[in-house]
């Protein structure tokens, strides 16, 4: 079969040298809408708060920018790893988590190792888990651990993994906001990274099912985190301490995303988040969604 369980989880650990340095965080925040107006931001270009994620003199780094840094992009390697041979039309991202171990600084060198815990039988599908593993001279920096859904190659008979399905509060949410998304926001996201061309080119895209581009899921990722930050926490990205979510519908460019916020929910300290495409009835887009936080 195309993957081989034993193989890829037995598979020694493999390492890549990642670097950054201001100018790739300053353009992966303005890649998820860093300066955009926002409902609670008439003039967001020049707003102090928004000039912590745009300019280089007292430059925050959010942490998902963790899931770009140095290009290197956490499905990519997933797939690469020995014992995995998929066909890429049936993959699909599906769920992601950055812990932090310390705040992310504006500018690094580090060493990236990877490897894959677990691959999950779905039945018609098969879950591949992999873990990015990131630190340099200092010590640990964050953890990656990235969900890659791969349509119609399960049934062999493997553990099905944990169900990660959070209920929804039946409470009102504490606090409500939208983010809308921008025409070309695909088109700056991907200038960190992520080139597939099913964010780009319409005619690849109808190949692959849609009627235009999509946007990336984990730019809709960097989207809400930042919501979070700037609506939940203050603004300040250091009290994030995991962000969780699962990939639950597309987005296009142009659309507006609703996202729904409770505070200690599921658990305190965390902040429960469901994020959905208001222009399409609330379309679900982002599920099981949580920011841990101090």
């Amino acid at each position: 079969m195309p993957i081989d369980v034993a193989k890829a989880t037995a598979a020694p650990p493999r390492t890549t040298e990642l670097a950054w340095d201001h100018k790739d965080v300053q353009l992966y925040h303005l890649g998820i809408g860093a300066g955009a107006p926002t409902p609670e931001k008439e003039h967001p270009a020049t707003d102090p708060d928004e000039l912590r994620y745009t300019l280089e003199s007292g430059l925050h780094v959010l942490p998902s920018f963790a899931t770009v840094a140095g290009g290197g992009m956490a499905v990519a390697g997933g797939l690469s790893a020995p014992g995995i041979d998929v066909d890429l039309a049936a993959v699909l991202h599906g769920g992601q988590t950055v812990t932090v171990h310390r705040p992310l600084p504006v500018s690094g060198r580090a060493t990236q190792t990877s490897t894959v815990p677990a691959v999950h039988d779905k039945t018609k599908a098969a879950v591949i888990v992999l873990r990015s593993e990131v630190a340099d001279d200092d010590g640990p920096l964050w953890t990656c651990d990235t969900q890659i859904f791969v349509r119609g190659e399960g049934g062999f008979g493997g553990d099905r993994g944990p169900s990660a399905r959070i209920e929804v509060p039946e409470r009102a949410p504490d606090l409500t906001t939208e983010r809308r998304i921008r025409e070309d926001q695909a088109l700056l996201y991907r200038l960190s990274g992520d080139w597939n061309p099913l964010h780009a080119d319409p005619s690849f895209a109808k190949l692959a099912g849609f009627d235009r581009p999509i946007l990336h899921g984990l730019c809709s990722y960097g989207v809400a985190l930042k919501a979070v930050v700037d609506t939940a926490l203050g603004g300040d990205v250091s009290r994030v301490r995991a962000y969780t979510t699962r990939f639950a519908g597309v987005v296009f460019p142009g659309e507006t995303l609703r996202l729904r916020l409770w505070r200690d929910a599921p658990a305190p300290g965390r902040i429960q988040v469901l994020v959905t495409a208001a222009d399409r009835d609330d379309a679900p887009v982002l599920a099981d969604t949580v920011v841990d936080h101090t």
